[in-house]
């Protein structure tokens, strides 16, 4: 055990010495204070000192909860951590397992009493560690900031800690198996961000596919500028220069039947084109087998904001009407996969890439 420890502290002091860290550690606290800064009032926003009045954008239309939360889940987790801060931790880890093997320090090594799969798991577990202490740092300091400036604790954003760590473990696996195959740090990073950029355009093409199929489901042609709006019907006029001719003055005037549809508005929803479903489902299917990135942090979401919420914040921004919109049917469908067939079936395929590079890591020659 101590052996393990020894390895697991050298690999970290050797990410350390990068200074990597306080780097990432340093634009974090920049970000925070970003987050600090902004607040939002019954006016509109206020940025530091500053006040931007505005109608549409205050805390009557947005309450302080949700946009606090929808500026960790928009500036913080989608804009610094899932892009500048994961890119940033993978230069400073990808160069981990080619520069143990290269430079002959694994001969040193592995020639103690220590099996080479646990020498592999140390050094992964480092490189996770290095990313988990950045997430919680951040994670503690945003929840700290937002409460403390804008009153409002929200003690969800810390299920941002292990989804965003996931995340990183799809990535960094395909970057240890690069790295085991070529020897190389600059392949090994190349190669991860162009299979993230993969990863990332079968995840949005298969989110479009689904809009469209759910709009078509719905009988809404997207392929056709929307009709003109026709007026409803109302109770018919009588005819001035026809009153001899019309009923009776006893007898009412026809007019519409509360439980007849409207014939203006009712339309029976078309088939859904096959070659659209057959395009979704070769898609779903691919994103079935590759880990799910964006829908791993797309969790913090749903956690963090209900459907009640959302709606509720649309009715406010439509004068108190209620939303009808197809966007909230869209995004209960993506609401509705379950945390299993996302983060389960990453983790399934981490599990492959690490047992192939573990296993080039064991049997290879040094």
């Amino acid at each position: 055990m101590m052996q393990t420890w020894a390895i697991f502290y050298e690999a970290y002091r050797a990410l350390n010495a990068k200074k990597m860290f306080w780097i990432v550690l340093g634009i974090s606290g920049l970000v925070v204070a970003a987050l600090g800064c902004l607040g939002i009032n019954e006016h509109g926003l206020k940025i530091a000192f500053w006040q931007i009045d505005s109608v549409g954008l205050n805390s009557q239309t947005v309450p302080p909860p949700l946009f606090y939360k929808w500026l960790f889940l928009n500036l913080g987790v989608g804009f610094w951590l899932t892009w500048i801060a994961t890119i940033l931790a993978l230069i400073s880890t990808a160069g981990i397992f080619p520069d143990l093997i290269t430079s002959g320090a694994v001969d040193l090594v592995i020639s103690k009493p220590i099996g080479r799969l646990r020498l592999f798991l140390t050094q992964y577990a480092a490189a996770l560690l290095f990313v988990t202490l950045q997430v919680t740092i951040f994670s503690v300091a945003s929840f700290l900031v937002m409460g403390l400036r804008g009153g409002v604790w929200i003690p969800g954003l810390f299920i941002g800690i292990p989804l965003v760590v996931c995340f990183f473990s799809y990535l960094y696996a395909v970057c240890v198996l690069v790295g085991m195959l070529t020897r190389s740090t600059v392949a090994a990073l190349l190669l991860t961000l162009l299979f993230w950029a993969f990863v990332s355009g079968v995840g949005k093409a298969e989110n479009v596919l689904l809009a469209f199929r759910t709009m078509a489901e719905q009988g809404i042609d997207f392929s056709a500028p929307p009709p003109e709006r026709a007026p409803r019907r109302t109770t018919p006029q009588p005819d001035p220069f026809a009153v001899e001719e019309s009923a009776g003055p006893d007898e009412a005037l026809p007019g519409p039947d509360p439980n007849e549809p409207d014939l203006l508005y009712a339309s029976e929803p078309e088939p859904v084109p096959q070659m659209l479903i057959v395009i979704h489902n070769i898609l779903y299917g691919m994103k079935t087998c590759l880990p799910k990135t964006g829908d791993t942090l797309n969790l913090m979401d749903r956690t963090m904001v209900s459907m009640a919420e959302l709606s509720e914040a649309a009715d406010r921004q439509r004068q108190g009407r209620p939303s009808d919109d197809i966007g909230f049917q869209i995004e209960e469908e993506y609401r509705s996969r379950s945390v299993a067939w996302i983060v389960g079936t990453s983790l399934a395929f981490e599990a492959l890439v690490l047992a192939w590079a573990a296993w080039l890591f064991c049997r290879r020659d040094y």
